[in-house]
């Protein structure tokens, strides 16, 4: 019986890094007693409130689990929710940030319990979003400009820039433009090209790069 439930949890956890949540574990038919029985006894483990990992399965990097344990805490399976900010560029693997806290947009305005969760209205471009190892997030484009809506300092954020050239990772410097459009003139800049020129020129991209921003 006991191997019957581990094997139908096992299947769920398989398609999410190792992990599941109460509700999923309900519809194959894994009561809240059950998981807490399983829990006692070391087949699971509790991330949090309604998240599970089975036992054995290999944790990602602290930052990028964090934002796979809250996407699931917050019914990212179900319901529009994506990383954002330094989360974002954390699981790109861009930049040198250390965030306490995951950052998310919803289209809609909600609230979480989760005290290192940070929620924000914003709906996205659907060519904004892509899925990173599984977890929806904003693409390196709108994740450098939403680092700047965020107010980060610049110098770090032109690191970022560098690495995602560096990874290959930052595909359309144009879309980046156009994100910047908007931040343009509390930055002092003219214009979002001017904004992303700047920011390439601090990044160290070449005259290829930077033609790129009016392709």
């Amino acid at each position: 019986m006991a191997g019957a439930t581990i094997s139908r949890l096992g299947a769920v956890a398989a398609e999410r890094w190792g992990m599941f949540t109460t509700a999923q574990a309900a519809e194959v038919g894994v009561s809240r007693k059950v998981l807490s029985g399983l829990v006692a006894s070391g087949a699971i483990e509790r991330l949090t409130q309604g998240v599970y990992r089975m036992a054995g399965a290999p944790p990602a990097a602290h930052e990028v689990d964090l934002a796979r344990i809250h996407w699931l805490a917050l019914d990212g399976i179900e319901r529009p929710v994506v990383a954002a900010g330094k989360t974002a560029a954390t699981l790109h693997r861009i930049g040198d940030w250390f965030p306490a806290d995951s950052e998310f947009v919803t289209p809609t305005r909600r609230t979480t319990r989760l005290s290192d969760v940070k929620l924000r209205m914003r709906r996205l471009d659907e060519d904004d979003v892509v899925y990173v190892d599984g977890l929806p997030s904003m693409t390196v484009e709108r994740a450098i400009a939403d680092l700047v809506e965020s107010w980060e300092d610049l110098s770090l954020v032109a690191d970022a820039l560098e690495q995602a050239m560096h990874r290959g990772v930052l595909l359309w410097p144009r879309r980046l433009a156009e994100l910047l459009e908007p931040l343009a003139r509390r930055n002092q800049m003219e214009s979002g090209v001017t904004f992303a020129d700047r920011l390439l020129l601090d990044a160290g991209a070449d005259a290829s790069w930077r033609a790129r921003l009016r392709d």
